[in-house]
């Protein structure tokens, strides 16, 4: 086996790639990475660099993957290393470019070693060899963001640093309706949510749930119209392009669901959710209006009623928002790992981390109190 860096994923065979894929996950396709670099969501200009790493056997037939970029910043990664990159560079070393492995501004957990059946050779291959092109590189580091469990475990035991974080899932306890999810919280936690629902009739919104063929040219048009509306009011940036929700609806229909609120008869709100078999995970929202509780419903509820519906067994909801506890949400710790070639700076990079993930342990706890579900 030997590993081959590729500059884009269009270079690589579909078919292979989405071979490795587990649980259908949608944005493990290739479909997906190539939405992003052919709307330019990623490539030249934009800090994300494609750098995929492919580990052939002699046949030249993809053993292994791993999506990749080499990264000029840290923007639109969801885990944090703005002071390691700053305590670097003071030190006199450039952080950047650095070398990521994620799926761009998405923080949803999941394989990053795509490997056929669990193949523990490929996956080992995987590790050293991106560890050993870092290294070959001279890059600052290397890092792999939202893996799941078992690649945890993989670059644990291969000595990379393991970093922990908090998001916030919905699990569905094989509830038949929403209101008997509802019969599962506590008596105020149960009003308040209901008071929210019932609150958007006195606007007069209504909700569609759009997927496949049903979503058309305009529904993208009005939903990247909501998008920017709320990058601007969070003087964020916007990375997404509209070229990319254009050719993720040709390529991945089936994989999408889009929810939109109406007010008389007009979109005022959207909230973009992926899919496979088994979860929901939502993605981007937007409004053109402010209206209390309409973030709460077209992000929140409507992914939980999409989700009983259709038998799914979860719904993520993404990073940071205390305020989807009270909605159902718990807390989950997510992982990243990091190669740190420079000794001196991989041990200070250690210590940061026993610290850390020690906290954010207790942070998850101490969310768990608040837990909205009636005790057993």
């Amino acid at each position: 086996m030997y590993l081959e860096p590729c500059r884009t994923i269009s270079a690589i065979d579909k078919a292979q790639w989405d071979a490795l894929i587990p649980d259908q996950n949608p944005f493990l396709s290739h479909s997906f990475f190539e939405a992003l670099e052919q709307s330019g969501s990623v490539g030249q200009g934009t800090g994300w660099d494609s750098f995929h790493g492919c580990l052939y056997d002699d046949n030249k037939i993809l053993r292994g993957a791993m999506p990749g970029y080499l990264k000029s910043h840290s923007y639109g990664e969801y885990v944090f290393d703005h002071s390691w990159a700053n305590g670097y560079e003071r030190a006199g070393g450039t952080y950047y470019p650095k070398f990521l492995s994620a799926v761009p501004f998405t923080p949803v957990p999941g394989a990053r070693l795509l490997t056929k059946a669990d193949d523990k050779d490929a996956q080992q291959a995987l590790i050293a060899g991106i560890a050993g092109l870092a290294d070959k590189l001279g890059l600052s580091s290397a890092h792999v963001n939202f893996i799941s469990q078992a690649d945890k475990e993989a670059f644990s035991g291969a000595g990379w640093h393991i970093r922990q974080g908090v998001q916030f899932h919905w699990h569905n306890d094989d509830y038949g309706t929403f209101d008997d999810f509802l019969a599962t919280l506590s008596s105020r936690k149960r009003k308040n949510i209901r008071k929210e629902r019932t609150s958007l009739e006195r606007h007069n919104i209504t909700f569609l749930r759009l997927s496949g063929g049903d979503i058309k040219a305009h529904h993208w048009d009005r939903f990247y119209h909501f998008y920017l509306s709320t990058i601007e009011k969070k003087w964020g940036g916007a990375y997404l392009t509209r070229e990319f929700f254009e050719s993720l609806g040709a390529s991945m229909a089936d994989k999408i669901l889009l929810v939109l609120a109406m007010q008389d008869g007009e979109a005022i709100a959207g909230a973009l959710n992926l899919m496979n078999d088994s979860c929901l995970f939502g993605r981007n929202w937007g409004a053109v209006v402010d209206i209390p509780n309409l973030h709460f419903e077209t992000c929140y509820y409507q992914a939980i009623d999409h989700a009983i519906e259709t038998k799914r067994s979860r719904v993520e909801a993404g990073a940071q928002g205390f305020h989807k506890v009270q909605r159902g949400y718990v807390p989950v710790i997510t992982y990243s790992a990091h190669h740190i070639p420079h000794e001196g700076f991989s041990e200070a990079v250690g210590r940061f981390l026993i610290a850390e993930n020690k906290a954010v342990l207790a942070e998850c706890e101490d969310i768990r109190q608040y837990s909205p579900y009636r005790s057993s």
